[in-house]
């Protein structure tokens, strides 16, 4: 199976993220908050660093239950500081918090996380359709726009190229390679929930 060429090296947790979550479009409000968490926690480090922590992620905060999360104080912070199986970086957890807090504000406005995310695109995955991984970029206008509105709303630690990452591994970006067998099964999979 042809995969596309950032999940080739990786180990086998590596590849099952690529074939069964990268990608696909997601709509659950607590897992677009957990991916946006974990890409925060990548900044500076490698996809890989972060999927092997995945689980002591889930457990310290708290499976990323948006209204626990937001909650956390600063005895939870200093927890977290010392939880050598995470990323111990102040800024990092305290935009988890700061964060969680500005996605239950965009619920009462939008209904759902997931509402105010896919809007962006008119509810449908842009569909990239790049042959080589030369031609992915780091940020497009489409994450541009989704970054400012996101750190007028109050997010923290939310870059360009943070965010683009977050549309693709959530699937509002399809950047599997077309030479990727995924690349047309996504897009299947996504016309097959829609009829």
């Amino acid at each position: 199976m042809k995969r596309c060429d950032w999940a080739k090296s990786g180990n086998a947790a590596m590849k099952d993220y690529h074939d069964t979550v990268w990608g696909v479009p997601e709509y659950r409000d607590d897992y677009l908050f957990r991916k946006l968490i974990l890409d925060i926690n990548q900044a500076g480090l490698s996809w890989q660093t972060i999927l092997n922590k995945s689980e002591a992620f889930d457990e310290a905060y708290a499976n990323f239950v948006i209204e626990k999360v937001a909650a956390f104080d600063d005895k939870k912070v200093t927890e977290l500081m010392n939880n050598a199986g995470i990323i111990r970086n102040r800024r990092k957890i305290e935009a988890a918090i700061q964060n969680a807090n500005c996605v239950l504000a965009i619920q009462q406005e939008w209904g759902s996380f997931a509402n105010y995310l896919w809007h962006f695109v008119a509810g449908k995955p842009v569909v990239s359709g790049f042959k080589t991984a030369i031609e992915v970029p780091a940020t497009t206008a489409l994450s541009d726009e989704i970054t400012k509105d996101l750190k007028k709303r109050g997010f923290k630690f939310v870059g360009s190229t943070i965010i683009y990452a977050f549309l693709q591994a959530t699937g509002i970006v399809n950047d599997h390679l077309t030479t990727c067998f995924r690349y047309e099964e996504i897009i299947e999979e996504t016309m097959d929930k829609k009829s």
